[in-house]
């Protein structure tokens, strides 16, 4: 399975009153991550002009370990396909100290323009499946 890498550093403006990441900043980086690998394979390019957006469904995450300002961190992403589901199993990484320090698991659907869940293409799911 491919795992797809996004790095990161956090920001002050991440941080809550008891100077670690704020719990909802971490969907933040997860979608970032998302839409990273979806540019760096082509598939953002594939799904525009197909007019159909991957929407997230549902969003399960674990916190493991606080993050602090500056810390640097990796995101681990593999990628599934599940009946007509795109699925995102992440890991979060302080890059200093190796340890993981959250996980998730995102399921999304695509949506077309008039907000209609729509079956995954097969060329689009071949291409993802060509990469897990």
């Amino acid at each position: 399975m491919l795992k797809h890498k996004h790095d990161f550093e956090v920001q002050g403006y991440e941080l809550d009153s008891f100077n670690h990441v704020n719990n909802a900043v971490y969907l933040n980086y997860l979608e970032s991550a998302r839409w990273n690998f979806f540019k760096d394979h082509g598939y953002l390019e594939f799904m525009m002009s197909e007019r159909i957006y991957p929407v997230v469904i549902e969003a399960h995450i674990k916190y493991i370990r606080e993050l602090k300002i500056f810390n640097k961190c990796t995101i681990e992403t593999v990628w599934d396909i599940e009946s007509n589901y795109i699925i995102a199993n992440h890991n979060i990484r302080n890059k200093d100290t190796g340890l993981k320090v959250a996980k998730s698991t995102v399921k999304m659907a695509l949506v077309s323009e008039e907000k209609i869940i729509q079956d995954i293409p097969e060329n689009l799911k071949n291409k993802i499946k060509k990469t897990i």
